[in-house]
């Protein structure tokens, strides 16, 4: 008689087996749904009752229209089987998802370096290119997520799954990439819109997250892959540093006028070398709010109008805003406010002079950047007899308390004979209150503090011809770095290694270099030692925007918008109406994502 030989199966290969049987299952269940529905697609019940309720759900989206459903019916499923059964290939292809995200991963960089020069260089703005940002980080992630994915599905497959506890001494590190991507996920989750906005100081602490994922991308890939997408980080690290070192001065905050409509305006002591051009932006900490939290404002003031002080306006509409406007609108609270800025940055040139006439189309706050334009064209014209465009502000707000923005065009200094030779023309439209409030104080108070002797004038983060020391560091820096690293290899990782890459740790080498940069990037920076006369009210109504700009002709109109969303998209869908509105050049100033 025949023995039996039973063979039993450790609890890990069980697993294994089990995953490698749910995986079976989903393919069989996708494919006899894929086969139900052709079944039933003469039937009357399919095309009458399944077919429209099904089509109504996922046949209005905004990028697939009709189409996203029949991908989804009849595609989507045999497709997933195609990847679910490509056991043999699924390594290879995870590993091209892996390739073509570091292509991505190159180039993330470089619209978030804020005061880098390779943007002016093309005439960009770090704020105009943060959309380039969001779309590379999210392609990024989902190749990166799919790049994951495919290994561990291949791994379960040919049960394998204790691959996903290596650490390599010398090839790459899977826990690593695993530590790697659920940190960029965790940071990726937060990007969500209905996240970043409710809950921004979440979406801002977890976006620091990438510097978990990137020290481990680096540890999983190795130091000799991981270089290729080092011009765009350098750049990001150095900008990064010197932006941490001018935010921890304590800035001269000299006056303050608070407005009626729950805005205030700061005024600090600017320094003699700073430069900036109108709808920079600056970022501002108050610590007695909030250590942590910096918040973006436009700049108001001119650069050459106001030779010694820089403006930002900030308007109530959260909780640091109103905490802040608390503050300097009750009397008697403080005499002094410690503040920390960074920047400011902007547009490297404005090109406003080319148009015959200026229609800027603002609503609620989002009249600041028109502010700093207006008074750009106030010092052109009193000071060099400039010929300037014709200026016409279309506001809206919604109550009339808000009017009290448009004395802000002025600076405090300004008297309104300086206002008097531009051709502005203001057009504001309240949309909830009927008719004006006789009530309340209508003009800006002004609020007089007394800084410390310690607290500095804002100054730009290099001082004078920052250009210049920005490349000089920037040079500077790779050279102690590329020195550095030859000392480290030849003196340290040749005797042991001698240029195998077998026997020297992948990891104690990404290290090494990493310690590298931080160091080169700090011994590169240490070695570098009125208005209401001119202005139509309307209560009750909202400004009719199509007749507004089709009334102003000439060769060249340029159209500003600078507001919510759907006024910005409107503006936009009006100026480039084919055949109506030629000579209008429309430009959107958005300070949101």
């Amino acid at each position: 008689m025949a023995q039996e030989t039973v063979v039993k199966r450790s609890p890990s290969q069980a697993k294994f087996h089990r995953v490698q049987f749910a995986i079976r299952l989903l393919v069989l269940v996708l494919f006899l749904c894929w086969i139900f529905i052709w079944i039933m697609s003469p039937t009357n019940t399919f095309t009458q009752i399944w077919l429209p309720r099904y089509s109504a759900k996922t046949g209005n989206t905004t990028y697939l229209g009709s189409k996203g459903s029949n991908l989804l019916m009849y595609t989507f499923s045999i497709l997933l089987i195609a990847t679910l059964g490509w056991e043999e290939k699924l390594d290879s292809a995870g590993l091209r998802f892996g390739v073509v995200g570091n292509i991505c991963l190159v180039f993330m960089f470089f619209p978030v370096a804020r005061g880098s020069s390779v943007l002016p260089l093309l005439g960009l703005t770090s704020e105009s290119c943060i959309k380039y940002h969001i779309w590379l980080g999210h392609i990024a992630m989902l190749l990166f997520t799919a790049h994951g994915l495919s290994f561990i599905i291949h791994w379960a497959i040919i049960n394998h799954m204790s691959a996903m506890l290596e650490w390599k001494k010398n090839d790459i590190s899977i826990v690593a990439g695993e530590i790697a991507l659920l940190s960029g996920l965790l940071l990726w989750i937060a990007t969500i819109p209905r996240i970043r906005r409710t809950y921004f100081e979440l979406f801002y602490y977890t976006h620091h997250l990438y510097i978990l994922s990137i020290v481990f991308f680096i540890f999983h890939v190795g130091i000799s892959y991981a270089l290729i997408m080092l011009p765009g980080f350098y750049l990001f690290m150095v900008d990064r540093y010197l932006r941490f070192l001018q935010s921890r001065r304590q800035v001269r905050l000299v006056s303050a006028r608070v407005l009626p409509c729950e805005a205030v305006e700061l005024n600090f002591s600017k320094g003699h070398g700073l430069t900036y051009n109108p709808t920079s932006v600056m970022f501002i900490n108050v610590p007695i709010i909030s250590k942590l939290q910096w918040h973006p404002f436009t700049v108001t003031s001119n650069n050459n109008l106001e030779a010694d002080k820089l403006s930002v306006v900030i308007k109530s509409e959260g909780p640091w805003t109103n905490k802040l406007y608390q503050l300097l609108s009750t009397p008697s609270t403080i005499d002094r406010l410690s503040v920390s800025v960074e920047g400011p940055y902007g547009p490297a040139s404005t090109n406003y002079l080319r148009h015959d006439t200026l229609v800027m189309v603002s609503g609620g706050s989002g009249i600041t950047p028109f502010i700093s334009i207006i008074r750009e064209l106030i010092h052109l014209n009193t000071t060099f007899k400039c010929k300037t465009p014709k200026v016409v502000l279309i506001c809206a707000f919604k109550n009339s308390s808000s009017l009290s923005m448009l004395e802000l065009i002025l600076p405090i200094n300004g008297t309104p004979s300086d206002i008097s030779n531009l051709e502005l023309h203001i057009e504001a439209y309240i949309t909830r209150d009927k008719e004006p409030k006789a009530d309340g104080p209508i003009h800006p108070q002004i609020r007089w503090l007394k800084p410390n002797p310690s607290d500095e004038p804002v100054h730009a983060i290099l001082g004078p011809n920052s250009w210049l020391w920005l490349g000089a560091i920037i040079s500077s820096s790779f050279v102690v770095f590329l020195i550095l690293i030859g000392i480290i290899t030849r003196y340290y990782i040749f005797p042991i290694d001698h240029n195998s890459n077998q026997i020297f740790s992948y990891p104690l080498d990404a290290f090494l270099n990493m310690l590298v940069i931080c160091v080169s990037i700090r011994t590169g920076k240490s070695s570098i030692s009125v208005t209401i006369h001119a202005t139509s009210v309307h209560y009750g109504v909202r400004p009719d925007l199509r007749k507004i700009l089709f009334e102003h002709k000439g060769s060249s109109v340029g159209v500003l918008a600078s507001g919510p969303k759907t006024m910005r998209h409107e503006v936009a869908a009006i100026s480039s109406s084919s055949g109506l509105a030629e000579n209008l050049h429309f430009e959107s100033i958005s300070f949101s994502w």
